[in-house]
């Protein structure tokens, strides 16, 4: 599970490890949290420098910190701090320079690997986001804490990052939670002891605990979550004002009545998968294209949208990442001009390269209403009836009851699929 640093004492036993497995019923909030993204974005190809002191900053005078790996963080390094202090504290650090776009794109994919699980997530930040997976768990036949591993694992296999889990019944404590687990492990928060969880952290441990906050509840000698519980609503409407008291009120006492809050409107459909071991064989990456146009095909007609523009990402060994798109003379929402599109792609981008990730993504999405154009140049099979009929079947019977039939009998370097089965 890794170092669980964080864990305050007596709360070792909220940590998940192969001897200790708190109950996980009725937790179906999720926090993530990625561990020093932007230096373990920067250290994927830089493997030499993980056990050193690590600082992503400007180089200009007012240059700030925007991450700092775990063993600079012992210098007291932190984000947002100026990086001449940082430089002050820990004058043998290797600074990095911010990759501009580098990123998003590791976050969209990170993201994308959430919103397999479960339509309800709601990013905070580039790095961390809110997973509502209570609906999914029937569905994925799994518990939230094998949820919780198996996004571990996915993060760190197509990402090459480690990422903190947070479990719990309410948003908050969730949140608390991944901060506790950090870095690379999983805390969970029965809801039974949510209580016994929340109420010997500091005061600061609530979200809205500023320093002015904090002053104010101290002056009245509250300094634990369990004494603010314990304190009349009218003493703290006194102290911090009406709306803050009632917040840190229910906070305190266990209560976060916010869900997951989805606000993020597709833009695109893409699928991808990360190989176990790299992979240079043409008939299987052309294979494995044909599996994630089928997917990504499938969620365009199940969303009632088609796309205009096709695009591959290609991940090579040593993690540098492309991507090459075309837009098409129509939008589509058919596996076959898809995966032609992106076999064309990849011819277009590699030569015999080893590939560690494939993507395919369906972009510039349009109602399912919009009219096909209409082409007079060929008279080929209407290849989307046949894939609509075999969603059909697919629903009724499983998702392996119709695949094209060069899915069928993969090789035997067919790579392994990700996910619950």
């Amino acid at each position: 599970m890794g170092r669980n640093s964080a864990l305050p004492a007596g709360h070792e036993r909220f940590r998940v490890s192969p001897r200790q497995m708190p109950d996980d019923s009725g937790c179906g909030l999720l926090h993530v949290d990625m561990d020093a993204f932007f230096a373990a974005v920067e250290l994927r190809t830089r493997p030499e420098l993980a056990a050193k002191p690590v600082i992503v900053a400007g180089s200009g005078p007012r240059s700030v910190v925007t991450s700092a790996n775990y063993p600079a963080r012992e210098y007291g390094v932190r984000a947002a701090m100026p990086a001449s202090v940082a430089r002050r504290l820990c004058p043998h650090a290797v600074f990095i320079p911010p990759t501009p776009g580098l990123y998003g794109e590791v976050s969209r994919g990170v993201m994308a690997i959430f919103r397999e699980l479960t339509p309800l997530v709601e990013p905070m930040s580039l790095d961390e986001a809110f997973l509502d997976v209570s609906g999914a768990l029937r569905r994925l036949k799994a518990t939230p804490v094998e949820l919780a591993e198996l996004i571990r694992r996915r993060v760190h296999a197509d990402h090459g990052i480690t990422c903190s889990v947070g479990v719990a019944g309410v948003k908050f404590i969730a949140k608390l939670a991944s901060g506790m687990a950090k870095p690379d492990g999983v805390v969970v928060v029965p809801v039974a002891d949510t209580l016994a969880f929340l109420h010997p952290l500091p005061i600061s441990a609530l979200w809205g605990v500023g320093k002015r906050t904090e002053e104010s509840l101290r002056r009245m000698g509250l300094t634990t979550v369990a004494e603010v519980a314990a304190a009349p609503l009218p003493r703290l409407r006194r102290a911090v004002g009406n709306a803050a008291a009632e917040h840190l009120h229910a906070l305190a006492n266990g209560r976060d009545e916010r869900g997951v809050v989805v606000d993020n409107p597709d833009k695109s459909i893409s699928a991808e998968h990360t190989f176990d071991t790299d992979q240079s064989d043409r008939q299987l990456l052309e294979r494995e294209l044909l599996r994630l146009s089928e997917r990504v095909a499938a969620s365009l007609r199940a969303k009632k949208v088609r796309g205009r523009t096709v695009s591959i990402k290609v991940r090579f060994a040593d993690f540098r990442t492309i991507t090459r798109a075309r837009t098409l003379a129509s939008a589509t929402d058919v596996a076959r001009v898809i995966h032609s599109t992106a076999v064309a792609l990849l011819t277009e981008a590699i030569s015999g390269a080893e590939i560690r990730l494939l993507g395919v993504r369906a972009g510039g999405l349009t109602g399912a209403d919009t009219p096909e154009q209409l082409s007079f140049e060929r008279a080929e099979p209407r290849w989307r009836d046949a894939e609509v009929a075999a969603d059909v079947a697919r629903s009724k019977f499983g998702s392996a009851a119709i695949r094209p039939a060069s899915l069928l009998a993969p090789g035997p370097a067919e790579p392994r699929r990700h996910g619950p089965t």
